[in-house]
């Protein structure tokens, strides 16, 4: 056939900062296992490998939450990954957690890079300008492909306030469409891509709701796409975390219309071989942070992982030490999805950043009965909203001292059946003592007399492994789905 034309999209997502092979959870034969998986070096090598076989007709793209979620990466502001990132020659990205450190930060980490920062959805406050480049196209062959991103559209909701300082962000829904006409009309565009961090239900909505987009590689929520999802005419992905995937679009064009994409979900297994130079540059930045972070916190009997949307035992592990440290009756923290498990045997200092990376400090304060009620009324909405673009949560709340019977599928205000802290049923007027950590684990509007204990996370864990070592991955039943 005359005029077949060939590409092929690579992403990356949801990184978390975790620059080498770590510890990643599957399923297989019923069961979770666990593997190492991932590494910048072997992504390097992969990128290199298709580039010459596709003789350079490929475009990689970085869906976020990249510069966030491990020691070296939180110490150093992102600066570590720069030139690292730089050296896999991606083509974009969009972003979420990467606006952890402000907005200044984020915009003089971007302004060294060699590739774009794309969002639709994220204006300065004073201006109403857009604070990024909303797209870009890249001409393959005589192929026009345009990348739109949007992202995460929660850090000014649900994140802490100094990520959106000076910014706010909207859905994208409403910019959308006028990109698509603006590339399709004006631009000339043969196919549009769209890096969304709205997460994959969001997404899917989005997708409903707005026609053009060709191929969304959506982020933020985790999930491992094993095929292709069609959404109208829109394919759709995601590419799990950690860099422990690639998903991998094959598109084949016929007089510059897609005429047949080929999807992979690409695990990045350690037979994968690795980039020598990137992977000595790696680790040359980590030296530094080696000794502290090898060194042995304590032990655990059983894997601790966070992938459980009810309760975890990554979490159980960090709130038991919660409890520990302040003497509260109840504790909480968000429902983060990111954190490597860690195998029986060791645990280390590395293993405690990777599940608290922020390392807060930890928090008192006093809750009413009713208090509580209506925050996990509330987290519960936000995770299990009808309505996608309502769910602002990562998994539900993680919570200690307590024990919750819920409907999922009803709705807000009503998921709750029956609540008990300890072996009491809950009483709206009685007052309970609680700590937390960030203001996702209680947020500022419940409680009263707030107090922080000193004490910070990742401390409050290696004094509790150093009594209770060596631990176990007890799951209570926190919340129990009736």
């Amino acid at each position: 056939m005359e005029n077949l034309k060939e590409f092929s999209l690579i992403q990356i997502t949801d990184v978390h900062g975790y620059m080498e092979s770590h510890q990643e959870m599957f399923w297989e034969k019923g069961q979770k296992l666990y593997r190492k998986a991932g590494g910048y070096a072997r992504i390097s090598q992969y990128l290199k490998k298709i580039r010459e076989e596709k003789q350079g007709a490929v475009i990689a793209l970085d869906g976020g939450d990249t510069f966030h979620g491990t020691y070296p990466v939180v110490q150093t502001k992102g600066e570590i990954l720069v030139s690292i990132l730089n050296h896999l020659g991606l083509d974009a990205m969009t972003a979420h957690w990467d606006f952890a450190y402000g907005p200044e930060r984020f915009k003089e980490i971007t302004a060294e890079l060699n590739y774009p920062m794309l969002a639709i959805n994220v204006y300065d406050k004073e201006t109403n300008e857009l604070l990024y480049k909303p797209w870009i196209i890249k001409e393959i062959e005589g192929i026009k492909v345009a990348v739109i991103g949007i992202a995460s559209n929660i850090v000014d909701k649900t994140m802490p306030a100094h990520f959106s300082k000076g910014i706010y962000f909207t859905l994208g829904n409403e910019e959308l469409p006028k990109h698509i006409q603006t590339l399709k009309e004006q631009e000339k565009a043969n196919v549009i891509v769209l890096i969304s961090h709205l997460g994959f239900p969001q997404n899917l909505k989005l997708m409903k709701e707005v026609e053009g987009v060709d191929i969304c590689l959506s982020s933020h929520t985790h999930y491992r796409t094993e095929s292709m999802v069609k959404v109208g005419n829109t394919i759709m992905i995601e590419s799990g975390c950690h860099g422990s995937f690639l998903g991998r679009l094959d598109v084949t064009l016929q007089d510059k219309k897609i005429k047949d994409v080929n999807f992979e979900l690409v695990e990045v297994t350690l037979e994968f071989p690795e980039d020598q130079e990137l992977k000595k540059q790696i680790e040359n930045a980590l030296l530094p942070y080696r000794e502290y972070l090898n060194k042995k916190a304590g032990e655990t009997t059983q894997a601790l992982d966070r992938n459980n949307i009810l309760e975890s035992s990554m979490d159980n592990l960090l709130l038991q030490a919660m409890l520990m440290a302040t003497g509260s009756q109840l504790a909480f923290s968000n429902g983060w999805r990111y954190g490597a498990p860690i195998v029986p045997g060791s645990i280390t200092n590395n293993d405690l950043h990777n599940i608290i990376p922020v390392n807060p400090v930890i928090e008192t304060v006093i809750l009413t009965g009713r208090e509580i009620l209506d925050m996990l009324e509330e987290n519960l909405e936000k995770t299990f909203s009808g309505d996608a673009y309502k769910q602002q949560g990562g998994f539900v709340k993680r919570c200690l001292g307590l024990k919750a019977y819920i409907k999922i599928e009803v709705g807000t205000a009503t998921r709750i059946q029956k609540l008990f802290i300890g072996e009491e049923p809950i009483n709206p007027e009685e007052n309970y003592t609680a700590c937390y950590v960030t203001s996702q684990g209680v947020p500022g509007k419940y409680g009263k007399e707030r107090a922080k204990s000193g004490i910070r996370a990742v401390d409050a864990l290696q004094k509790y492994l150093n009594t209770k070592s060596p631990v176990s991955a007890e799951i209570f039943g926190t919340f129990e789905a009736v």
